[in-house]
């Protein structure tokens, strides 16, 4: 059985971090915390295909140049070589979870904005 309280965990950025929940070469499931005003940088990833899915709190993906907002119980899905960035423009923390297939570690291509 796996939970954030006994699952591998990571800070990146400033005030968010991360629990792999499933960690397999064909397979990722992260939970993570983004802070208020905090977020990540553009991206895409060469191989994995993810879904985003909020637990707690709004968020905004943009996915290709267009911006979705999110709220609990939303997901949205992001295929491989597509341009996204996950950020928090809220005052409360965003919790969500993010699956990839393959995993997206050391698949990760930064995008100057």
């Amino acid at each position: 059985m796996i939970s954030i309280q006994n699952a591998e965990h990571y800070l990146w950025g400033e005030g968010c971090e991360s629990w792999h929940l499933v960690k397999t070469d064909q397979l990722s499931i992260i939970q993570e915390r983004v802070a208020p005003g905090k977020g990540e940088a553009k991206h895409f990833h060469q191989q994995a295909n993810q879904f985003f899915f909020i637990l707690e709190g709004e968020a905004v993906l943009e996915v290709d140049n267009q911006i979705h907002r999110l709220a609990a119980q939303q997901g949205i899905y992001v295929p491989a070589g597509v341009v996204h960035q996950m950020r928090n423009e809220n005052i409360t923390d965003v919790v969500f979870t993010v699956t990839s297939t393959p995993k997206s570690h050391g698949d990760r291509v930064e995008v100057n904005s």
